[in-house]
């Protein structure tokens, strides 16, 4: 048996994705679209190429496929737009399934996430949160998941309750996209620096909570698309008025590259983060409550906050793709779980680096060498930064060291030049992956979500002593793991690192250029190497350097 899960248009209009699953719910493929189209989110584009990369991973075709298990109930959202499950397939996936059309199966958008996050988990039983802008009819939702039993729902909350939506209004009043809450995330770091304390947006009674704005009513029934779209933007827009009020301003005093130093876009930043904050560590409780059990998984694109995360107790579970390109996942695990496990989910489930070998353009502007350890580990510590393609990709927005920028953090310059390297704008954080067992005296221990780099640590006094470029101004940094070989050529110069006294921690970040998803392939990483100030790139086996830096110099 084989299940195709997918997020996909029309509900899924950002992160087009799909996943392969097995019979037993092994996952043979995942990946995101936007790695195989080159454009970033993938906005309103279905997830073709991503679902023939999993069908030529599992070496079958489209004919084969049994079932098409979608995150969205989109019958719901656009009723009537499809006459029947064949124009559906073709609008939504865009394979030839030829004359046997697999079924298909619609999954609501948070029983998706919560699957995606409780299966991927090493947990028995869990108590699973999900938090985001909205599904078909709600914006948080708290389940019960127990191996064996059918998901239970314990409560929801309506959408114009949405965390999401008043983080993305906070996004664009700040002048990001919606989709780059990761900035606010960001900025909001320079408000807890500063010792601010923001307007309370938020008040609890018992288990409940309640937004500082009055909730809009709902609608009786179901609602569609355009009623949800229509809710969405007066929602925001009534959130974009009250940050107006709470900064004075209708938008930020300083362009995007010096927001840090605008006290009023900080001050919205780190109103809305205390939001997401302090809501979702009462629904954190409330869930564990409701499960009866302190394992608890979270998921839904609030899930992506790492510094949300990282304030929460443990033990807690976040996958690699909370947000929308998950729902491929928890979709087809929605239709056949996998058995029980005892470790997390690995991220590797992409594309090969170099699948379809290397390309055959003219590579005489680079000096190429076999990748040797030691002379990968020096020029690290003479000051380079260099990019790493190796083995299948990871999954989610977070770079794992097989598709990943990485530089010695001993100096704080070493994050201006990384951002200088990446062309954004300087105020912007960085991470640090190590070993378990250094990690323990570098931050905070988190048991799982540093796996994915998916929660935000405070750094102790030795970190900042040795990796001062990937402590943030609050004191933090969203640590990477590094478990066994999963990352050869980044786990062996650890390695080397502390067989030579040196720290063994580097500087990671994701390998791609403003505005492009993360590289892909080995064409996407020569393409971005050469395109960015980078000193080397290991692809595959291989080192690769630009003739004007081999001899020494940057």
């Amino acid at each position: 048996m084989w299940i195709l899960g997918v997020n996909a248009p029309p509900a899924g209009h950002h992160d087009t994705a799909a996943c392969l699953v097995d019979g037993e719910g092994r996952v043979v493929a995942f990946c995101e679209e936007e790695r195989r189209n080159r454009r970033r989110h993938s906005l309103y584009r279905k997830p073709r190429g991503a679902a023939r990369f999993c069908l030529e991973q599992a070496g079958i075709t489209a004919a084969d496929i049994d079932v098409v298990a979608v995150g969205w109930d989109d019958e719901q959202l656009y009723p009537g737009r499809f006459a029947d499950d064949a124009s559906f397939l073709a609008y939504a996936v865009g394979l030839d399934f030829g004359d046997r059309l697999p079924e298909v199966v619609r999954i609501g958008h948070h029983q998706a996430h919560a699957a995606s996050s409780f299966y991927a988990s090493p947990f028995k039983k869990a108590g699973v949160l999900v938090v985001d802008g909205h599904g078909e009819n709600e914006s948080s939702s708290i389940w019960t998941y127990e191996d064996g039993r059918a998901p239970r729902l314990e409560r929801s909350w309506q959408r114009t309750a949405s965390l999401g939506y008043a983080y993305d209004a906070a996004s664009t009043w700040l002048g990001f996209s919606f989709l780059n809450a990761g900035k606010t995330m960001g900025l909001a770091a320079y408000g807890r620096a500063g010792g601010l304390t923001p307007e309370p947006l938020v008040s609890f009674d018992g288990d409940d909570f309640r937004l500082v704005l009055d909730p809009l009513p709902e609608r009786a029934g179901r609602a569609d698309s355009e009623e949800i779209k229509e809710q969405y933007e007066k929602v925001v827009a009534r959130w974009r008025g009250l940050y107006s009020r709470i900064a004075g301003a209708d938008g930020p005093g300083a362009p995007e590259e010096r927001l840090a130093d605008d006290p009023r876009a900080v001050l919205v930043a780190y109103t809305a983060q205390r939001l997401v904050e302090e809501t979702v560590t009462h629904l954190a409780s409330q869930a564990r409550k409701a499960a009866g059990v302190e394992d608890l998984c979270l998921s839904g694109g609030v899930a992506l906050n790492c510094s949300t995360n990282g304030t929460l107790p443990g033990p807690l579970y976040v996958p690699p793709v909370p947000h929308d390109a998950g729902v491929a996942l928890g979709a087809a695990w929605s239709v056949r779980p996998p058995g029980p496990r005892t470790e997390p989910l690995t991220p590797y489930l992409g594309v090969d680096v170099l699948t379809g070998g290397l390309p055959l353009d003219d590579t005489g502007d680079l000096v190429r060498s076999a990748l040797d350890t030691d002379e990968l580990t020096g020029l690290l510590l003479a000051g380079r930064i260099g990019a790493v393609a190796q083995g299948r990709a990871e999954v989610g927005p977070r770079a794992l060291c097989r598709r990943s920028i990485v530089a010695v953090p001993d100096t704080a310059d070493v994050n201006t030049r990384v951002n200088a390297v990446k062309n954004r704008e300087q105020w912007r954080p960085f991470a640090g992956v190590t070993r378990a067992e250094y990690g323990a005296l570098l931050w905070e221990q988190q048991e799982h979500l540093s796996r994915y780099m998916l929660g935000a640590a405070r750094v102790t006094d030795l970190g900042r002593q040795v990796a001062p470029g990937v402590v943030h101004v609050d004191g933090t940094t969203r640590p990477q793991v590094l478990l066994g070989d999963e990352a050869p050529a980044v786990g062996a110069v650890l390695d080397s690192l502390a067989a030579q006294g040196a720290p063994p921690v580097l500087l990671n970040t994701s390998f791609n250029d403003k505005g492009e998803p993360v590289v892909d392939t080995a064409a996407d990483a020569l393409a971005a190497f050469r395109s960015m100030d980078l000193d080397f790139l290991v692809l595959g086996d291989e080192l690769y350097r630009k003739k004007a830096s081999a001899g020494g110099g940057r």
